[in-house]
């Protein structure tokens, strides 16, 4: 305390606390900003906060103040469906990496089946609906043409206020299909009694959260994907959404949270953990969405989502509004499903990823000790520029390939639930940027993540069901681009092996001949234990209602343009692959084949 510096930073200090208690924070800033001759360094430690809040900066609420609490009361007042001011550099941070404009016409022929009382029509544009001013300035912002065929279909649903159950593809739109909507709703509705409760709280200080909108994921980069569009969409309105995740700094995400919170991204440990400390309240939550809802509903993820939906004072179900969207709805989660939806359309939509024409699937029999040689054969025949995914079992064994990749010279990172939430971004950040094209990863990386450019998809391990392998190759392929998945088979898949000839089959993909002999034996031996086929008709489920009520429920359906199949041709990149799968045996070397893995 003897250098005048400090004495000086410690009397501005406590002058700051003095005035906060005794004119209000508005003033105790002011004079705290004009005090001394140290003015213009207080500015700069203040600029130097906002700037550098990273995910946590939400912006959009004014023309160039960010989020600072000074200015929370002035966010709450007025009319919430008009646009504030524009913020150039945070609309350039938010919209300079949007997608340029998906080819949506060639998804025109996606079949498209909506079951349930009263379903609303389906638009074609989005301006068939009135999504209002700032959610239309958004979308042009984002260079979004025309709606997806899930968009279609589910935003005038949830502009209706009706409970959904979506079966859609991630890489489909479905993201968007769910917050726009719901932010349009809120910007004309605004904040109502969330507000009220939310001041009455504790003014300005470290007070609980109401948010308006809370929306469920089952893996943080997920939840973080999420959030990053619900800042998009959010952009010059009061609406400020939060994100909150297991594995982050918690003491930042409550700073976060108590600077505002209307639309709640979480993940559900981390959720309810928040909810126990007393810094989220969901009394007012009106909206719910769960992102990938057949894992959350799984063994795993069931007890917190009930005590975060049925155990606390979320409204109940038919007073608040719920949607789900995954890529995948066995009739064992819709029936679970039912406890928390009322009155529910079903929306069905063909599987963008795992059965359109983007995507050639092959399947190659590779014994265990054998997958890692034919693995650098495949690496070295795609090409350094290319992006490709390699899907292991295990922990350990996600680490062990990383390791033996790297010591073959490959450059490759790997991602996994024991690896840290920053290293996980690590990794994730160097594979989008190519300085690691190859991402070894275990089921963490199979849902929601969207990298736009995947080439190749490796199941080296494949998974134990056909839902996992859905959501694994709709990695690659996604909305416009062409993929190719591949998978190594031996004896240890046998109990995959009819549901994945149905997808293979249903996909239009060619099926070796040993597979179709495998099915059948473990047909024949496992009768009595058999299962129906669960995507019948190009979904990734159907609404179990329909069969169980033998058919009697409404609806509607309908392909688009097109009242063809939507499969996908053989041919990968303009080529068939030849002779491919000629031999009748278990083996067979890509090599012998007269056109290369990759169709040329």
């Amino acid at each position: 305390l003897s250098h005048p510096a400090t004495q000086t930073a410690v009397c501005q200090f406590i002058l700051f606390v003095i005035l906060s208690d005794a004119v209000g924070w508005n003033t105790a800033k002011d004079a705290y900003n004009n005090f001394g001759s140290n003015r213009g360094k207080s500015a700069f430690f203040n600029d130097r906060g906002n700037a550098n809040r990273g995910r946590f900066e939400h912006g959009g609420f004014g023309g160039g103040g960010g989020n600072s609490r000074w200015v929370e009361e002035s966010r709450d007042d007025g009319d919430w469906s008009k646009p504030t001011p524009r913020n150039e550099r945070l609309e350039h941070e938010l919209f300079s990496g949007s997608n340029t404009g998906i080819n949506f016409e060639r998804y025109d022929d996606i079949p498209v089946e909506a079951t349930g009382h009263n379903c609303p029509h389906h638009i074609e544009s989005f301006q068939d609906l009135d999504l209002g001013e700032i959610i239309m300035g958004n979308i042009a912002l984002s260079r979004y043409t025309r709606p997806t065929p899930v968009q279609k279909y589910a935003i005038p649903i949830i502009k209706s206020k009706r409970d959904l159950m979506a079966c859609a593809q991630t890489g489909s739109g479905k993201t968007a299909a769910f917050l726009l909507p719901i932010l349009s709703q809120i910007y004309t509705e605004g904040p109502g009694e969330a507000l009220n409760a939310a001041k009455e709280n504790g003014k300005y200080g470290r007070r609980k959260q109401f948010p308006i909108s809370l929306i469920l994921a089952p893996t943080r980069e997920l939840a973080l994907q999420i959030y990053d569009e619900a800042r998009k969409f959010s952009y010059r309105s009061k609406v400020r959404p939060c994100v909150v995740y297991g594995g982050a700094d918690i003491g930042q995400q409550i700073r976060d949270l108590e600077r505002g919170c209307h639309l709640l991204v979480a993940t559900p440990g981390r959720l309810v953990d928040m909810m126990e400390r007393g810094k989220i309240g969901l009394d007012y939550c009106n909206y719910l969405v769960l992102d990938e809802a057949d894992r959350m509903l799984d063994m795993g993820f069931e007890p917190q989502i009930r005590r975060i939906v049925e155990q606390d004072t979320m409204p109940h179900k038919g007073i608040r509004h719920t949607m789900m969207f995954s890529a995948t709805f066995p009739k064992e989660i819709q029936i679970l499903a039912r406890d928390f939806l009322e009155d529910y359309i079903f929306l069905a939509v063909g599987r963008v990823g795992s059965t359109s024409e983007n995507i050639t699937q092959k399947v190659v029999w590779v014994e265990e000790s054998d997958k890692r040689s034919f693995l650098l054969d495949l690496l070295s025949a795609t090409g350094k520029d290319s992006l490709t995914l390699v899907f292991v079992e295990t922990k350990k064994g996600a680490d062990a390939l990383e390791d033996f990749l790297y010591r073959e010279g490959y450059a490759c990172t790997s991602i996994h639930g024991d690896r840290s939430q920053r290293d996980r971004e690590e990794a994730l950040s160097q594979f989008r940027s190519g300085k690691c094209p190859i991402l070894v990863a275990t089921a963490v990386a199979a849902r929601g993540l969207d990298i736009s450019n995947v080439k190749h998809v490796i199941n080296f391990d494949l998974p134990s069901d056909i839902e996992e392998y859905v959501h694994r190759i709709g990695r690659t392929g996604r909305v416009g681009n062409l993929g190719l998945a591949t998978s190594f088979f031996n004896d240890k898949n046998g109990n995959i092996t009819k549901d994945l000839l149905d997808i293979l089959g249903e996909a239009k993909q060619e099926i070796p001949s040993w597979l179709e002999s495998l099915a059948y034996e473990h047909q024949h031996k496992s009768s009595t234990r058999g299962r129906s086929k669960r995507f019948a008709g190009g979904f990734g489920a159907r609404d179990y209602r329909q069969t169980a009520a033998g058919g009697n429920a409404g609806g509607f359906a309908g392909r688009g343009r097109n009242q063809g199949g939507h499969g996908g041709a053989r041919g990968f990149g303009g080529g068939g692959f030849g002779n491919f799968y000629t031999s009748d045996g278990y083996g067979g070397n890509y090599s012998h084949s007269q056109v290369d893995w990759w169709g040329n």
